[in-house]
């Protein structure tokens, strides 16, 4: 048994047992694949695929507990190599950092700041995606650092820690009718066609729930994926917007105008997230407690020990 044995085992399963793109993935032949899937069940004397011809179908039973421990090896192996460089050179090398648009775009900038200039010769690499996607990158180890306010506090395999709470506003191009009422309620909005985020990003479900209390059935025309394109649209007057609050700025957008909506909208938490057992270099420590001073190191280290799923 090898590591290159077992990276194939994970890859396998990962590329949906295609093993073209398990080759491609890790660099070697097809065959070269199947040789190794072979000879380490031949040496385990158990069948860990299930196969149609020369086809994999899926994970035989005792193929389903081998990569559960597979992953714990690759994992406590690649923590070893993290530990050599943490203690050889504690200030260089890469921290990957998954989140969201609105994330990267209005909340952490500060942040990336700060930590650049404590960290300079630390690579650090922002990934963009859904929050399902940061959720499945942490798992398979691809992150350091997952960011979102959606999903992550629902994979048992992630310690979770609160960041901090936002609540939606409604935008609305200057002269908007809306402008003349202090506090609109959710029938006021729902007067005027709407232009908010896509289902599954930045707290839609939030804004779906106060329409659907109210018994208010808003007309949204366009879903986005962030809050500038949201913002851009609303511009264009093809409607008012509801973004979170922290994207909008009043020097910056200065074509809109930002209605109090905090007694309207429920409150959101967005939560930084580690998976269990990954292991981190300081510096990595350093850029959480950067986000939130709560988040000492002492704190996240005692919560990923013991593997609490929010704290």
């Amino acid at each position: 048994m090898n590591f290159q044995q077992l990276r194939i085992i994970r890859e396998t399963v990962r590329r949906n047992y295609n093993l073209t793109e398990v080759a491609n993935a890790l660099f070697t032949s097809q065959s070269g694949v199947s040789k190794h899937i072979k000879d380490l069940e031949d040496e385990l004397g158990i069948e860990l695929f299930v196969r149609k011809g020369k086809r994999f179908l899926g994970l035989t039973e005792p193929g389903q507990g081998l990569v559960a421990i597979v992953e714990r090896m690759l994992l406590d192996a690649k923590n070893i190599k993290q530990l050599a460089e943490q203690f050889s050179n504690s200030e260089v090398g890469e921290l990957h950092i998954a989140t969201t648009h609105t994330q990267a775009r209005y909340v952490l900038p500060p942040v990336v700041t700060q930590f650049k200039a404590l960290f300079p010769k630390v690579h650090l690499v922002l990934h963009q995606a859904y929050p399902t996607e940061i959720a499945n990158m942490l798992l398979e180890g691809r992150v350091d650092i997952g960011i979102a306010t959606e999903a992550l506090n629902d994979v048992p395999s992630l310690v979770h820690f609160p960041y901090y709470s936002w609540t939606h506003t409604v935008i609305i191009p200057m002269g908007h009718p809306l402008e003349q009422i202090a506090y609109p309620s959710l029938e006021d909005i729902a007067a005027y066609p709407i232009i908010t985020y896509y289902t599954g990003m930045t707290g839609r479900a939030k804004i779906d729930n106060a329409f659907a209390a109210a018994g208010v059935t808003p007309d949204i025309v366009l879903s986005a994926l962030d809050s500038d394109v949201v913002k851009t649209y609303v511009e264009l007057g093809l409607g008012i917007g509801i973004v979170a609050s922290v994207a909008f700025n009043s020097q910056r957008d200065s074509n809109l105008r930002m209605l109090d909506c905090t007694q309207i909208f429920e409150a959101n938490t967005t939560h930084i997230a580690v998976r269990h057992g990954h292991y981190l270099r300081g510096y990595a420590y350093r850029f959480i407690e950067l986000c939130s001073a709560n988040l000492t190191e002492a704190l996240v280290r005692k919560a990923l020990a013991a593997g609490n799923d929010d704290v």
